[in-house]
């Protein structure tokens, strides 16, 4: 007699579908899911300004001066989720626009200003949360991420700020397009380049907040910078490449999720591990083809 798991074990295919289908019965995981793909494409197309600007250290200051938002935003709150966020957002806000107003008014350069802004919000960061009873535990998925954890609500919170975030993007796509490639330009043609530059870094600020219940204060720059960088290697039109970093960011979301599931690893570390991967792979075919070409031209 032929059981259900004998058939199984015979037909590969039924194995790979049964191996695909088992995590989607937990409406976390489906959740989970649909989130990681949101914010992968929110990040990639952030993303792929950050990398063209070289702005991944103002990225890793927005990500950490956050701190204090979250742990104003959970003792106002009484730890309600959505007021997290916005309190997050705004600190975020606040903070992008703040390092800008100080580069432009004082004799300070910029990443001077990051590096001040970041560790005192850092500082202030750490000494609120540590003054909340029980922080290690209601706090910790802000650090670190926990993507199993994300509700219906907050599902729709993030659908709501990435359609934002994508119409913005379409709005001001020529403009961002100047801005990364040629910023002499941006004054020749007249466009309000520090405007573009606040607007930007808001738009940072955003991706910043969102990717928290992904994969954390830790290791959301490299939500942000890695899937880009991959892209930026394989194309250089920018288009493509917002294609590629989306394509890049939610297919590791997807797949680090599926990892963290069978192999009992943080979701986020692997989400971002899965986008380390992808980089790596893809640095090696570029380096490959380089010098294949070399070697044909030689």
């Amino acid at each position: 007699m032929v059981t259900a798991a004998g058939i199984t074990a015979m037909n590969p295919k039924v194995a790979m579908v049964d191996w695909l289908l088992e995590p989607l019965a937990f409406e976390f995981m489906q959740r989970g899911l649909l989130i990681a793909v949101i914010v992968g494409v929110i990040c990639a197309l952030v993303g792929v300004y950050i990398v063209l600007r070289g702005m991944a250290f103002l990225g890793d200051a927005l990500a950490h001066a956050i701190l204090p938002g979250l742990a104003v935003g959970y003792l106002v709150s009484a730890g309600d989720r959505s007021a997290i966020f916005w309190w997050a957002l705004g600190t975020a806000v606040l903070t992008s626009v703040g390092i800008g107003a100080l580069s432009r008014a004082g004799r300070i350069k910029q990443d001077t200003a990051i590096g001040i802004v970041f560790a005192g919000m850092f500082a202030l960061g750490i000494a609120l949360i540590s003054s909340v009873r029980n922080y290690a535990v209601d706090l910790s998925h802000f650090l670190f991420g926990n993507i199993l954890g994300v509700t219906q609500n907050d599902l729709w919170l993030t659908a709501g700020v990435g359609l934002a975030v994508l119409f913005i993007v379409f709005v001001f796509y020529k403009e961002f397009l100047v801005l990364s490639f040629d910023p002499t330009l941006v004054t020749t043609l007249r466009l309000p380049a520090r405007t573009l530059e606040v607007l930007l870094s808001i738009l940072m600020a955003v991706a910043i907040v969102v990717s928290l219940q992904t994969v954390g204060v830790a290791l959301v720059v490299a939500l942000l910078v890695t899937p880009a960088a991959a892209a930026s290697l394989l194309t250089k039109n920018l288009r493509n490449m917002m294609f590629l970093a989306s394509v890049i960011a939610a297919g590791s979301g997807v797949v680090g999720l599926y990892a963290s599931y069978y192999l009992s690893i943080a979701s986020g570390a692997a989400v971002v591990l899965t986008c380390t991967a992808v980089f790596v792979l893809v640095w090696i075919w570029r380096q490959l083809g380089i010098r294949r070409r070399q070697v044909g031209s030689s």
